[in-house]
């Protein structure tokens, strides 16, 4: 069973097992003065990858001889993790432990790094239950392995049909030009809409209206999946993060430091507003602008409004170092465009080292969190 091992400064007094998300599966055993963390294996949903992870578990338990005190688990009700964490606890009589799933992330790179003091973390995704009830997914936190507090957000929008958004990215396109253009979005001249049948639209746009099995989300996965379908890049995907990955190979090498602008609403939270964005987008399109174009430029703009956002923070937190974690910061592009920026305006930067920054790593930021019952929320 191989696993990483990470050293903790202190001992802990109780033993603590950590189940993670619901793909990328992977565990994390906490003991003494140690943590162990699972290589990531597949989604739980698949009862095959679920009877590995619960052998995988029950084989290290035996080597480490180890009973858990705790189990850890996300807050997702649904994720067969959670059901896991909830059958364990009542099975073995221990206490049980739900860690936000974008505050796992920002914990696991904290320790991946050994990060000391407060940090501003960004946490992008796909989706993840949020603190609130709703979909998050593009966050940014300030704190420290004691706890975070959410100080950022893309403004939220419906996600018409749930998880079938996840597997047909133009619902999310389609939601971005209504929540933009209004009812009027189906006069704009461009491609994507053409391509669209008239009455599963209508239909779509009904659920949004009336909110039928349309939660809000606030994921900048969601917003990749919206642009790359918006464009012509990926309208339905065949494998997880399909749109998000063909929209950054439709760069191709371009060249080019243009990009799309967001805008930044600060209140109690700052709200990140992508309606500039999208209506760049679409005068881009009416110009004939090429996919590799237009790519380029909201990749940039994501590297920008990060480093935008962190500045602000900064600003108002006097904090300097930033953490990038969640599974879109698998985009190459994106990460090494945003890494000189970052550190061109002063900050501090850490990225995931042993540890992924994908779902498989949030069984070790479950495991950190559950060692402080002092978290401060929202």
């Amino acid at each position: 069973m191989n696993y990483i091992k990470i050293n903790l400064l202190r001992k802990i007094s109780s033993n603590i097992l950590a189940l993670g998300a619901q793909s990328k599966s992977s565990f994390c055993f906490a003991r003494g003065r140690a943590m162990y963390l699972s290589r990531s294996g597949g989604d739980l949903s698949s009862l095959e990858d679920l009877n590995v992870f619960e052998k995988n578990i029950k084989s290290l338990q035996r080597k480490l001889k180890i009973k858990p005190g705790i189990v850890a688990c996300d807050l997702h009700p649904e994720y067969i993790s959670s059901k896991l964490a909830k059958d364990i606890m009542r099975r073995g009589g221990c206490g049980i432990k739900q860690i936000q799933h974008h505050e796992a992330h920002i914990a696991s790179c904290i320790v991946d790094n050994n990060v000391k003091g407060d940090v501003i973390g960004v946490s992008f995704d796909g989706t993840g239950f949020g603190l609130d009830g709703e979909a998050w997914g593009g966050e940014f936190f300030i704190g420290n392995i004691k706890g975070f507090k959410r100080t950022a957000h893309l403004k939220y929008l419906p996600m018409p049909g749930g998880e079938a958004s996840i597997r047909e990215p133009w619902r999310m396109g389609l939601s971005y030009l209504y929540s933009v253009f209004g009812p009027g979005f189906k006069t704009l001249k461009i491609d994507f809409l053409k391509k669209q049948d008239k009455r599963r639209v209508n239909l779509l746009i009904q659920a949004i209206e009336k909110r039928i099995n349309s939660p809000l989300t606030s994921s900048i996965g969601r917003l990749f999946d919206a642009v790359s379908s918006i464009i012509g890049v990926c309208s339905v995907a065949g494998y997880e993060g399909q749109a998000a990955i063909e929209l950054e190979r439709s760069i191709k090498g371009g060249l080019g430091n243009e990009f799309y602008k967001f805008k930044y609403i600060d209140k109690d939270k700052i709200i990140i507003d992508w309606e500039l964005l999208i209506k760049g987008i679409v005068k881009d399109l009416q110009n004939k602008k090429s996919k590799t174009e237009i790519s380029l430029k909201f990749h940039n703009a994501v590297c920008h409004m990060i480093k935008d956002v962190c500045e602000l923070l900064r600003k108002k937190y006097k904090i300097n170092k930033v953490c990038l974690s969640g599974g879109v910061f698998q985009n190459k592009f994106l990460v090494s465009h945003i890494k000189p920026i970052l550190e061109t305006a002063g900050f501090e930067l850490y990225l995931h080292d042993r540890v992924p920054t994908h779902d498989g790593g949030i069984a070790l930021g479950q495991a950190v969190l559950t060692l402080h019952f002092n978290n401060v929320k929202m």
